[in-house]
């Protein structure tokens, strides 16, 4: 038997168990498997098809990220005025759309485990959102957006813990963390290139055919998130179970093996069925979830900046245009250092310092706003509080790294974990009152109050997580094993 890590195969131990990837009923044993030099150019071609469908995934998130945020760029011509709203009102309207995230992203993951076809699923939504946000550019009162903006929300949150969870079926345990930051990423462009979309919409189409800016903007971007769930239905991969049309017999079978070998602790997944909600059990008894959960929500918290955004950029005090103009090169340079940060995280298997160091940045930024009024370093801080969103994308691959034994229990765990996560979300959204601005002192003080307890929570769980691997180091020495799994730090 091979005296592999099991980061890249399943190896034979006494104390996790057989790896069951030479034995699997569904699986049939191909002699290439065995031949390194074959087998590489199969799993290069793999992994190219599977990275342009995951590519298409991107595009979805950005147009999810759109559909969300766009009542921020709509406030900025009339949106708030023709609605009536008072006081608070606005920030109810953002926080209701994670309302329906909370109620929707556990029992959607866990649906979405006993799928063959989450490509449909998963386009369907999308289809439905697509519609509500169309549909908000037609409403007359406040209490009507604040249905649809639930609504919205309820729908949305299929998504996002759908893909995550999508993509740990797809790619190993050292491969997530780039693939992850490329799936996030679409929240960076999102903010970045909604808000051009947003300045030229509100600049060139208002009164047209009777509609006001801000109607014409939910109405064209609920058109195109219609036309590309349309395409997701052919492009998205669904499991690698599922039989493919765009796979060879052998790169399925590869596919399969490949995370056979990458899993942990016997494979259950593998070696016997799913009973009823056991997943879900499994993950609501392990105190892990709940404290990842609230770390995220910790987060999350201090990320409601990006929800004001072009607020905070109109604080600068230019018109509309230039305002959102502005909040395109701050999110552009957030994206370009969440490749490089996932990518190092997984080259050094570091999570924990990978996470850190952006919420510091982002920090930074905070201290830098609260400090001065002047233009320039005001929008000097914008490009620092950029940075913290790339510490979500290496928590989320964490998430997944930790939770990769069980895939019933990983589906459950991602659900939950997102929906605790969104109690920040849901709460946010009163840390920035109008009555705050423009310097908005308080908000980024809370902002960094939830930062600071976000990264003590990670730096707990990471020295938890350094004992279990000690554990395992010294059993594995006594009993002359080879070396087993390891949990990243």
């Amino acid at each position: 038997m091979s005296d592999r890590p099991l980061l890249n195969a399943g190896n034979y131990s006494p104390r996790y168990g057989a790896s069951e990837s030479s034995s699997s009923n569904d699986t049939p044993i191909l002699p290439y498997i065995d031949n390194e030099q074959t087998r590489s150019v199969t799993e290069k071609r793999l992994l190219c098809k599977l990275d342009l469908r995951v590519a298409f995934l991107v595009l979805i998130y950005i147009m999810n990220f759109m559909d969300r945020n766009n009542a921020a760029a709509a406030r900025l011509r009339g949106f708030e005025e023709d609605l009536n709203m008072k006081g608070n009102q606005f920030n109810t309207l953002i926080s209701i759309l994670y309302v329906g995230y909370l109620l929707m992203q556990a029992p959607s993951n866990i649906f979405l485990d006993r799928m063959k076809r989450p490509s449909l699923y998963l386009s369907s939504c999308m289809t439905i959102w697509g519609a509500i946000t169309f549909f908000t550019g037609t409403v007359q009162t406040y209490h009507a957006a604040l249905i649809l903006r639930f609504l919205l929300g309820f729908v949305e949150a299929a998504f996002f813990p759908g893909a995550v969870f999508l993509l740990s079926r797809w790619y190993k345990r050292n491969e997530l963390g780039l693939r992850t930051a490329l799936l996030t990423c679409g929240s960076s462009v999102s903010n970045a290139f909604s808000a051009l979309i947003a300045s030229g919409i509100l600049a060139g189409l208002d009164g047209r055919l009777g509609f006001t800016a801000w109607r014409w903007l939910f109405f064209v971007e609920g058109i195109l998130t219609t036309i590309v769930a349309v395409c997701a239905i052919w492009i998205l991969p669904d499991f690698p179970s599922t039989p493919s049309v765009w796979l060879s017999p052998d790169e399925q079978i590869l596919a399969k093996r490949r995370m056979e070998e990458d899993a942990t602790a016997g494979n259950e997944d593998q070696s016997k069925p799913v009973e009823g909600f056991s997943g879900l059990f499994e993950a609501v008894m392990d105190w892990r979830v709940w404290w990842l959960g609230v770390a995220l929500a910790f987060m999350m918290a201090s990320l409601s900046f990006g929800s004001f955004f072009p607020t905070l950029s109109a604080t600068m005090g230019y018109n509309a245009t230039i305002s959102l103009l502005l909040c395109a090169p701050p999110w552009i340079l957030g994206t370009a250092t969440s490749f490089f940060v996932a990518r190092h995280s997984d080259v050094t298997g570091d999570r924990f310092w990978h996470i850190t160091g952006p919420l510091l940045l982002g920090v930074f930024g905070f201290m830098i706003a609260i400090s001065t009024m002047n233009t320039a370093v005001r929008y000097l801080s914008l490009f620092f509080m950029t940075q913290s969103p790339v510490a979500y994308v290496i928590f989320l691959t964490w998430i997944l790294n930790t939770f990769s034994q069980s895939r019933s229990k990983r589906a459950a765990a991602i659900g939950l974990i997102n929906s605790m996560a969104t109690l920040g979300n849901v709460g946010a959204p009163y840390f920035w009152p109008s009555i705050w601005g423009p310097s908005y002192v308080n908000s980024y003080l809370i902002c960094t109050l939830t930062s600071t307890v976000s990264i003590a929570m990670c730096w707990v769980f990471r020295k938890h997580l350094s004992r279990c691997n000690e554990v395992a180091e010294a059993e594995e020495h006594a009993l002359g094993l080879p070396k087993g799994f390891r949990y990243l730090l």
